[in-house]
């Protein structure tokens, strides 16, 4: 019964998309590494979809495998001037490395949102390039949420635009009205959905401060707007982003705490979901020396693995030797400390296919940075994590995969070998981890569409139907204090104490006049 019901719902959805005229859409990339990666996915899901990509893409070094990728849409590539690059590249790595190691994350990412405010002001420059935009007269563009330079270039351009969060949707004003604070926790609180009284008060003075600081980091953006905005006609980047037609959220309730949802928003976690392909042989032959055993997988990340630093990789690799299970761990060669001796169950690679060994059914373990699309994958093949959160999103991340029972984070400035051997043992030996991990694959397949099925019908829907206003709430045009109802709040609490004001009034007049006609009669 469920299998004819999904193939109904595929069948309507292949019939929508051959009825409907492909339309001219741009997706925006301006970000690189993991923001790269779902850009480029959701761009082949727009185009095997029926529709005409464009893709905007800042050619940086962090791209991973670019060079490989052949895809079948058209692709803008820009990069700063060649004397402006290696600046950029530098600063780049810098900042990776100090919001990684350094104690001031908030100035650090005044920094890095100052540097990306400066490459925005390089793009918006390039007149070849923005002309070639506006000829080409898109019906739709596609943007990332974080990548605050596509609301400007969209303004620019003057079309309507969906955008991408592509992490968890955690209370962060990206101009969608959240859940409560009583259970929506703020990001970077560390907390669940379940907090006690102090939990409360701390997410709501984590609100206040993160409120504060998000004007900081949008004020980073303010000499660009200067530029190339003329006066009186500058946008305010808090407002664009309220003129989303719609939202797409890079996550899952397999793993996400359960939210009211606007209709404008859907969740679409698992986009980079692919059909398993035998892994090679000599990653088998590795596997095949462990047994029942089995393997763990390690991999941290485009990024992560660049800035790691020499002691971090010898804790590591001292605990992976205390492990008896194979170990399969995404690092450079390159970056190998050459005084140090690689474990005996240690196998190194530039490059392993995550997606295939996660599938496979020796695997144990999954060690990762944290990473959204990382976490999804796991999940997705019911595989229990054992999380290294550097930065940005993955501590997040991780607060949702412990609340799930799905594996243990442990932090980067504590890791030592014999601690991280002892947590891995207890994830792959206590099968609670493994059965909440099951659990949370079977709501993560149970979907009747696939996220990109989800995501494409979507799109055409807006596409049908001139866009979403139908979808969008009136709280989106609402200042904060309707919103939130102080207004009304104020005016009831006005009323209470004026009535309480006036019968104090009236009580200390009867009081008097009884009083004085009391004395009177006593005359």
């Amino acid at each position: 019964m469920a299998a004819h019901r999904r193939w109904l719902l595929m069948s309507f959805l292949f019939l929508e998309v051959i009825l409907l005229e492909a339309a001219k859409i741009l997706t925006i990339s301006t970000l690189s590494a993991s923001h790269y990666i779902v850009i480029s996915r959701v761009s082949q899901v727009l185009h095997e979809g029926g529709h005409n990509v464009t893709k905007l893409l800042y050619e940086s070094a962090n791209i991973p495998d670019f060079r490989k990728e052949k895809p079948s849409y058209q692709v803008i590539n820009w990069r700063p001037p060649e004397d402006q690059e290696k600046k950029f590249a530098d600063l780049r790595h810098r900042l990776t490395e100090e919001i990684t190691y350094g104690r001031s994350k908030h100035h650090t990412l005044l920094k890095i949102h100052q540097y990306f405010g400066d490459l925005c002001s390089q793009l918006l420059s390039r007149k070849d390039i923005m002309d070639f935009l506006k000829n080409e007269n898109f019906d739709l563009v596609l943007l990332d949420s974080m990548d605050l330079c596509s609301l400007l270039i969209v303004e620019k351009l003057g079309k309507r635009f969906v955008s991408f969060l592509p992490f968890q949707f955690s209370y962060m004003d990206f101009g969608l009205p959240s859940a409560p604070l009583s259970y929506a926790p703020v990001y970077g609180s560390g907390l669940t959905d379940q907090m006690d009284f102090w939990g409360r008060v701390k997410n709501f003075l984590m609100f206040l401060d993160f409120s504060m600081k998000q004007r900081e980091i949008l004020s980073q953006y303010d000499s660009t707007i200067q530029e190339h905005f003329v006066e009186g006609s500058q946008p305010v980047l808090s407002d664009l982003l309220l003129k989303a037609e719609l939202w797409f959220v890079n996550s899952d309730f397999a793993l996400d705490f359960a939210r009211p949802l606007f209709p404008n928003t859907v969740y679409v976690g698992g986009l980079l979901d692919k059909p398993v392909q035998p892994i090679p042989q000599d990653l088998e032959n590795f596997i095949s020396q462990f047994g029942d055993s089995g393997f763990v997988l390690v991999a941290l990340g485009s990024i992560v693995s660049m800035i790691q630093s020499k002691e971090i990789i010898k804790e590591m690799n001292s605990a992976f030797a205390h492990l008896p299970q194979g170990v399969l761990w995404t690092c450079k060669t390159s970056h190998w400390p050459k005084d140090v001796s690689l474990a005996p169950n240690v196998k190194i690679m530039d490059w392993l296919p995550q997606t295939d060994l996660l599938a496979h059914p020796s695997i144990r373990l999954f060690v990762t940075h944290g990473g959204m699309n990382s976490v999804m994958e796991a999940v997705h093949h019911g595989v229990p994590m054992v999380g290294i959160p550097f930065f940005f999103d993955q501590p997040e991340n991780m607060v949702r995969v412990e609340a799930k029972n799905l594996g243990v984070s442990i932090q980067l400035q504590t890791l030592k070998a014999e601690s991280f051997a002892l947590t891995m043992k207890k994830i792959i030996e206590d099968k609670r981890y493994k059965s909440a991990a099951m659990a949370s694959k079977i709501i993560r397949h149970s979907h009747p569409l696939t996220p990109a099925q989800r995501l494409l019908g979507w799109i055409d829907h807006i596409l049908q139907t001139g866009g979403a206003a139908h979808l969008k709430p009136y709280a989106f045009q609402q200042p904060w204090h309707e919103q939130y109802m102080l207004d009304v709040f104020l005016f009831l609490l006005g009323l209470m104490l004026g009535t309480l004001w006036l019968s104090v009034k009236v009580l200390v007049a009867v009081t008097r006049y009884l009083s004085i006609a009391t004395k009177v009669k006593e005359a």
